[in-house]
């Protein structure tokens, strides 16, 4: 059940028919993803066998010429006046302004682990992602989310080494882990 407000601020925030460039922009993306898709695909050579006679070139390129299709039907959607519908559900208040102290330590949260990962490990560099994280996002429960976070960073540890095969840095836990 709507109010009126609620029904008149969604009305504010709809793009005019005809008027949004950027979804032009995707249409753009789009494309260039695709054509990219399609000339790293030229470039695999044409291996066929008797137990593949496909060879690795046909998805590429495949998905490439879907790629720039599904551009050009969104390009001529968007000329005729077709748009998104304002979001509508779930507890997103589209009226409020970006929480940037969040955006900001999620990003600061991301930064440590990109900077620390080869120094001290997945295992630390990770728990300090996952801890940063549930902290950004407004989890003030510190010493079970450390926990949790430690415990997210082995696990994943070990199920890349075991169960993939890829040995994530253990940095100073080498030798331990």
């Amino acid at each position: 059940m709507s109010s009126p407000v609620d029904e008149r601020s969604a009305q504010d925030i709809r793009p005019s028919e005809g008027k949004d460039r950027a979804q032009y922009g995707v249409c753009a993306f789009l494309v260039l993803v695709g054509t990219a898709v399609i000339v790293d695909g030229l470039g695999i050579p044409h291996i066929t066998s008797g137990t593949d006679p496909v060879g690795p070139r046909a998805v590429p390129l495949i998905l490439g010429v879907l790629l720039v299709a599904v551009a050009a039907l969104y390009a001529v959607d968007v000329a005729r006046g077709g748009h998104g519908e304002p979001e509508a559900g779930e507890d997103v208040d589209l009226s409020q302004s970006i929480d940037w102290r969040t955006v900001l330590l999620l990003i600061g949260a991301f930064l440590v682990n990109a900077v620390l990962i080869e120094r001290l490990g997945w295992v630390i560099s990770g728990a300090l992602l996952f801890w940063g994280t549930a902290l950004a996002l407004g989890n003030r429960h510190y010493i079970r989310d450390l926990l949790i976070a430690v415990t997210l960073s082995l696990t994943t540890f070990y199920a890349f080494a075991i169960g993939l095969g890829v040995n994530l840095p253990a940095g100073v836990l080498q030798g331990i882990l």
